[in-house]
């Protein structure tokens, strides 16, 4: 398994490879306070691999659009997950997105596979769904899966094989699952997450490069100790399995910043058990 050390200097990599591009912080995020309201309805798009601020000296990881925690490691084979859907307070963050999901890579590489749900202010009505995405491809929503606000979702990512992942989602409330293999051939399958993100607006070269507003979610509950959801949350790689915390120095918890530096969403520690978390919205 590779170490913390090791994804410490990828990161920094990452971080460097996006001046490169030309990425300033106009084109990754605009400030609230200087953004003009977005005239158009919100729809949903696509929920992108992590955007790298910095890591702290601390070895703290802050990103432009994830919050939460993610595990590295080889050859993941399952992660699962649980989440009360947050309810969005569209009056203070009118025309703004927020999506809570499970999944494979992203972290430190350019693909994504991951299902889950949005909580999102178009204007000031608020829009809840679920969906999964196999990014670079957009997500698919799922029109027959109703959610609202409080629902215990739990969810799932399977590698079968060959290529193949199965995703899964159960609604607590009304009993209602949902279940469907995907094909993603030749991930690497090198990290796993529990994740609050600020979807993104336009991709360019497999980068996120316009990150929209982050809806004002207030709470976000993870993890079987608080949603009640028994196993979650939990993944397997080739050498280690259970718990977050099993995964020792290579757990990593994500903090959300603007392009400033201004915190938008913080995660707590994680439970004793090493199973949950909150992530708390602070800023859009």
């Amino acid at each position: 398994m590779k170490s913390r050390k090791f994804y410490q200097v990828v990161l920094a990599a990452l971080l460097g490879s996006l001046a490169v591009l030309g990425i300033s912080p106009a084109l990754a995020q605009t400030p609230s306070t200087s953004s003009s309201p977005q005239t158009t309805a919100v729809s949903p798009l696509q929920n992108a691999p992590m955007r790298i601020h910095r890591v702290t000296p601390g070895g703290a990881v802050e990103s432009n659009n994830w919050s939460g925690y993610a595990v590295v490691g080889d050859s993941f084979t399952d992660v699962r997950g649980s989440w009360h859907v947050p309810e969005v307070r569209c009056n203070t963050t009118p025309n703004s997105q927020a999506a809570f999901w499970v999944g494979f890579d992203g972290f430190a590489n350019s693909t994504v596979e991951q299902t889950g749900t949005s909580s999102n202010c178009n204007g000031t009505t608020a829009q809840y769904f679920a969906w999964y995405e196999v990014f670079p491809a957009g997500p698919v929503v799922l029109s027959n899966f109703p959610i609202q606000p409080g629902d215990v979702i739990g969810a799932e990512v399977i590698y079968e094989g060959d290529g193949n992942f199965s995703v899964h989602l159960h609604n607590h409330r009304t009993g209602q699952e949902f279940k469907k293999t995907v094909s993603a051939p030749g991930v690497q399958r090198a990290s796993a997450e529990w994740i609050a993100e600020a979807p993104c607006g336009k991709v360019s070269g497999g980068v996120c490069v316009d990150i929209l507003p982050l809806a004002n979610f207030h709470v976000a509950n993870y993890g079987d100790d608080l949603t009640g959801d028994a196993g979650t949350n939990t993944a397997i790689d080739s050498s280690t399995s259970g718990p977050i915390s099993n995964f020792g120095s290579n757990v990593f918890q994500i903090t959300m910043v603007s392009t400033l530096g201004l915190t938008e969403a913080i995660p707590s520690n994680l439970t004793p058990d090493g199973l949950s978390f909150r992530v708390w919205w602070e800023a859009e």
